[in-house]
């Protein structure tokens, strides 16, 4: 049967991406939810900053009726999300071809394999577009804002993207241990634990809780076997400061070791050692094998602005609000069809300054 023109259509590629599996990304799905309200229907989306006022109020004399208190500092501005735009190209050649997983002697024809490639497609495009919003949530929690280089083709730099999301020349978020209070082998758990109980009294400041506590692959070997380390779960001991049992997540290369107490903050214990391919081809750390996080879920959202773009078959702009835009670009005089996925993802942070990172806490 001869495939469908509707099924090339915006609408229904958006319906095809529902049977799309979804890629686990432990980053954005952790720190970075999308709500409703973060689907924006325009090519801007709005960042709102609302200070946080910690004054306390003022005994009032008897002779006076009240003190007016100033009203909390207010900003909102908007920015345009970086632009991701991965795309697939179908030719003759690849239709005539068996596709991965089908039978030896398959008896499928052209059109009905181009069905099943073009949900192929959908699904490597989707895994593209969640790599690169991992590395923008990965750099947002490490830089409290993000750098980055657009791109005209797979070789030509375009210009140079930036955002910041604090002050001043100096982020809050890092934090630098003295030399004699950074992880070596020589550590005790009484030190580490000063350093991460610091960095938690930090975040208590400003209002915001401390739940997880993220290692880098090297950091996390360290910290995992510190002197001490077992005495503070050893149920014997007296002293029983959490639980620790190694569990796989649902997300490759994180695990969950346990939970443990740092003078009163109770953190889950993650190390992540997640991986992407990058352009010249090297297997690249999402997160610093050196480094260390504390923050909470929820700490930041993840926005998308809208897309315009001729939907196939359509002679009008179409603008879509939608995590995933998809398009079918067909080239009759070249028998070439390319499926494109367009997304504007932005991850900010719920409050200012969520979380407390340090790019290589070992000595």
């Amino acid at each position: 049967m001869p495939i469908n023109a509707d099924l090339l259509t915006t609408r229904s590629l958006a319906m095809i991406h529902n049977y799309v599996s979804p890629v686990p990304s432990f980053f954005r799905d952790r720190y970075f939810p999308t709500n409703p309200g973060d689907i924006f229907k325009s090519d801007e989306v709005l960042l709102e900053r609302k200070r946080d006022n910690r004054k306390m109020a003022d005994i009032v004399s008897k002779r006076v009726g009240d003190i007016p208190i100033d009203r909390d500092g207010y900003e909102i501005f908007g920015y345009k999300p970086p632009k991701v735009a991965p795309s697939r190209v179908l030719t003759q050649d690849v239709l005539e071809q068996r596709n991965f997983g089908e039978a030896l002697y398959s008896d499928l024809s052209p059109d009905q394999r181009s069905i099943n490639i073009l949900r192929d497609d959908e699904q490597a495009l989707e895994r593209a577009i969640a790599f690169r919003e991992e590395w923008l949530a990965v750099q947002v929690m490490l830089n409290n804002g993000f750098k980055a280089q657009s791109m005209i083709d797979d070789v030509t730099p375009g210009e140079s993207l930036s955002l910041k999301f604090y002050e001043g020349e100096n982020s809050p978020t890092v934090f630098t241990p003295e030399a004699a209070m950074k992880w070596g082998t020589s550590s005790t758990f009484r030190t580490v634990s000063a350093t991460i109980a610091a960095a938690c009294e930090e975040l208590t400041k400003r209002g915001l809780p401390s739940v997880d506590l993220i290692l880098g692959g090297d950091a996390a070997e360290v910290f995992l076997n510190v002197d001490g380390m077992m005495d503070r779960i050893d149920k014997n001991s007296g002293y029983i400061t959490g639980q620790m049992e190694d569990q796989l997540t649902q997300y490759p290369g994180v695990t969950l070791h346990g939970r443990l107490n740092f003078r009163g903050h109770i953190l889950n214990i993650f190390s992540a050692t997640v991986s992407y391919t990058a352009k010249d081809g090297t297997d690249t750390l999402f997160f610093p094998a050196k480094g260390v996080m504390i923050t909470a879920p929820n700490s930041g959202r993840m926005l998308y602005a809208a897309h315009t773009q001729i939907n196939h078959g359509s002679d009008q702009f179409s603008t879509i609000a939608d995590t995933r835009v998809y398009k079918v670009i067909v080239d009759e005089e070249n028998d070439t069809r390319k499926l494109r996925a367009t997304s504007k993802p932005l991850p900010v942070p719920a409050a200012d300054n969520p979380w407390m990172v340090c790019e290589d806490i070992l000595a």
